[in-house]
């Protein structure tokens, strides 16, 4: 008999001993076939290990290891304890094998509707139990009675097996399995079932926990049917798994999820996103809870010994990738993916966790976060891409110095610099031939000087050149990009040129603001940053288009509103198409004052648009102006910008990131800014600030939009938050009645001391609301 060991539940721990089943016999399920993961040697990440070696012990002598330290007081503390039958022989669980891939974003790609479901035999269910009505009238009549021993039965019956779950919960218990869009799971009395249970007697709620137990012992005994998948399901929503003394049941029950062959997730990432927007956030939220606390446990006793369970988060991280995979799958997500954030990640050693992806991205041996992104906050991603640009920019500049010193010359510390002289009169061509001969310094640290002017530059005459480029740029009278009123934002001009260099010229200046944490007053749609990682490294093979991305009428929508309106009348007009728009696979451009057609496909203008071909029609007309008409300027620009950041840091970002990183976060939290911001001949408790405080604070959102937008050159916030800013007010000694001034280049307020709130006020108004500033328009 083996060793009893612990497994507490929310209020009374369980002393659970093992149950006996037969030896297996005869073929294994496939799954068991899977690769082991190798554990690898001690890492820095907080709390995870990643030293033990050997094989992962098997779910029941786990079990039964658990916080042997500490039986003796609990025993004595605990007067009731629940005693499970012995079990023997129970063969070890396969170890997790983790679908890393080396140098690409680790996601599970979205499988067909019409995928077909695996030959798996056919359950025989027990009769379901009770009915949901059956249940609720049991629960009110406790409320009168007090007798709980219907639900009492209840629960022991459903959580005794994995069919016993399916036969309680199946909305048709004769249903096939052959869809992946529906589960068949009664979603309701699911709720409902679960809901009750965090108000029941501790009692019950240990039965339950003895039966997922006993499931979960059971379903690795025999070979899988065709409802454990709903099983698994089930018990995946148990609110009982808030409560760390749960975790080692819901670590394995993460483990067998996590170890189900591919066709399995498929099946499940369809059913996750039929959940309600709650139940599946608590179901993310529940997991990062589960690592945060694994990470850094407020009680480290509460848990078995770190080589006993390096698998816990990486069993976690794989179920979160199904979870965020479903949300990505659906039109509208069902939660912000930043609801995937992980924060407790921006405390532990993000760089040992980079260098362990790049060194293992493609083994099975090592874990890291780096392998599931989507975990891992923006602010963190910042600070990685950061780390690997200093180290870039470090070794460029030693490889300098070795190559001067090597050639006994003497060394000088501009050769450590992308030293930048640039005239204002020429602004564009400078830059551009400044960096065009300075190709092999792009990634070293940036500095700025214009010629004729005297001053060193510790970051203002970076940022003004910065400001100064773009705004001029993208003016329409330049004719590079093409200003969207409808959606306030910038596109690229589709006229035809010789040289495409002043796009790749745009593209380097993005990759220099994000390589030298600058903020940029750029207004790009989210389609352009998608296309900006597609693909996210340089392909080898020039011949691989770059800056091609699959592009829907929603992505048009952002830039042309109007005529993707246009086009979702077209595809749910109800009359004749091709009698009452009279339209062709054509389109019409003007370049330069003459009208120019483009063919969308061979014999487009012969081709006529229906109501069988108006979805390709739509899909040609999309892809010509998001892709096509503008693919030489496009990838001019996608060069430039990879030519600064060739980083695999790249690959952990979403396209909403990488926007975020060039043109900071529109999320302002002006309390933020109070708290961080610095003076200079005031003081925090003057009248003037406290004036200044409450006007700011009182303003609307486009207000204190505008008072950031003439402060800082740009109305967004840097990814670090208000405090990256670094935001001065400096006392002007000028007359009450000058208006505010504001250095952009240093986020920098020159505020006259104003004797009263309402003449503050309504100076700031007007400063801020009739200055031109650096805005693109």
């Amino acid at each position: 008999m083996s060793e009893a060991g612990r497994v507490p539940s929310p209020a009374t721990p369980l002393v659970v001993a093992a149950a006996e089943p037969e030896e297996r016999k005869g073929k294994e399920p496939e799954r068991e076939k899977l690769p082991p993961i190798v554990s690898a040697g001690a890492g820095a990440t907080a709390g995870l290990d990643r030293g033990a070696k050997g094989q992962i012990s098997t779910f029941s002598s786990f079990i039964s290891a658990v916080s042997p330290k500490k039986e003796a007081a609990e025993n004595r503390s605990s007067p009731a304890h629940l005693v499970f039958p012995n079990i023997k022989n129970v063969r070890d669980q396969p170890p997790i094998c983790l679908d890393v891939r080396q140098k690409q974003r680790v996601s599970m790609d979205a499988s067909s509707s019409e995928m077909k479901a695996p030959v798996l035999p056919e359950p025989i269910l027990p009769i379901q139990p009770k009915t949901m009505k059956d249940f609720q009238e049991d629960v009110e009549k406790v409320k009168s009675s007090g007798d709980w021993k219907a639900v009492h039965d209840f629960y022991l019956t459903t959580f005794d097996s994995f069919p016993e779950l399916n036969a309680a919960f199946k909305k048709d218990a004769t249903a096939s399995f052959n869809t992946i869009e529906d589960s068949g799971i009664n979603a309701k009395f699911v709720n409902a079932v679960y809901d009750t249970l965090l108000n029941t007697p501790q009692d019950i709620q240990k039965t339950v926990l003895k039966g997922i137990i006993n499931s979960l012992l059971r379903e690795w005994k025999g070979p899988r049917t065709k409802d454990d998948l709903r099983a698994y399901f089930i018990l995946l929503q148990n609110p009982q798994f808030n409560n760390t003394s749960t975790y080692v049941i819901y670590a394995h029950l993460l483990r067998q999820i996590a170890t189900l062959v591919e066709a399995d997730h498929h099946f499940l990432v369809h059913w996750f996103k039929k959940l309600s927007q709650k139940r599946f956030k608590q179901l993310v939220e529940r997991l990062l809870q589960f690592i945060s606390l694994r990470l850094f446990p407020a009680k480290p006793e509460e848990f078995p010994p770190i080589t006993k369970c390096s698998w816990w988060i990486p069993s976690a991280a794989k179920v979160l990738a199904l979870l965020n995979t479903a949300n990505n799958l659906v039109h509208l997500p069902l939660i912000p993916y930043t609801d995937f954030y992980n924060s407790t990640l921006d405390h532990i050693d993000l760089m040992e966790e980079y260098h362990t992806w790049q060194n293992f991205g493609n083994s099975h041996s090592r874990f890291s976060f780096c392998q599931y992104p989507f975990v891992i906050s923006i602010a963190a991603k910042k600070i990685i891409i950061q780390r690997d640009s200093e180290q870039q920019m470090i070794n460029i500049a030693r490889q300098s110095l070795v190559d001067k010193v090597s050639r006994r010359q003497r060394p000088d510390m501009n050769m450590l610099f992308l030293n930048m002289k640039v005239r204002r009169t020429h602004l564009v061509s400078d830059s551009l031939d400044e960096l065009t001969r300075k190709r092999a310094d792009l990634k070293k640290k940036l500095k700025v000087t214009f010629v004729g002017e005297a001053g060193l530059d510790m970051g203002g005459l970076t940022k003004e050149w910065f400001l100064l480029l773009i705004r001029q740029i993208f003016h329409p009278d330049y004719g590079m990009f093409t200003y969207h009123k409808d959606s306030h934002c910038h596109w690229f001009s589709s006229f035809k040129c010789d040289n495409y260099s002043e796009f790749r010229l745009v593209g380097i200046l993005m990759g220099l603001a994000v390589y030298n944490s600058i903020t940029l007053d750029i207004r790009f749609p989210p389609c352009c940053y998608k296309k900006l990682l597609s693909p996210p490294i340089i392909p080898s093979d020039q011949n691989i288009p770059v800056g091609i991305c699959s592009v829907t009428v929603d992505d048009l929508c952002q830039i042309m509103p109007e005529l993707a309106h246009g086009l979702s009348e077209l595809l749910s007009h109800e009359g004749n198409v091709e009698e009452d728009f009279y339209s062709t696979f054509q389109v019409f451009q003007e370049e330069f004052g003459i009208i120019k057609s483009y063919n969308l496909k061979p014999g487009g203008d012969k081709i006529s648009v229906t109501n069988q071909n108006r979805k390709e029609y739509v899909q040609l007309y999309t892809d010509f102006l998001l892709n096509k008409s503008i693919y030489k300027q496009f990838a001019a620009f996608y060069y430039g910008f990879h030519s600064v950041c060739a980083s695999n840091a790249l690959m952990l970002l979403r396209p909403e990131e990488v926007e975020i990183l060039v043109c900071g976060s529109p999320d302002l939290d002006m309390h933020a800014l109070q708290r961080s911001t610095q003076y200079d001949g005031y003081a925090k408790t003057d009248l003037t600030i406290k004036y200044f405080w409450d006007v700011v604070l009182g303003f609307p959102l486009d207000l204190q939009k505008k008072l950031l937008h003439f402060t800082t050159g740009s109305d967004r916030v840097p990814v670090g938050g208000m405090a990256d800013l670094n935001f001065k007010i400096s006392k002007n000694e000028t007359s009450t009645n000058w208006l505010p001034v504001a250095h952009t280049c240093f986020n920098q307020l020159c505020l006259p001391p104003y004797k009263s709130k309402k003449d503050l006020k309504q100076k700031l108004i007007i400063g801020i609301s009739n200055s031109e500033g650096f805005g693109l328009e």
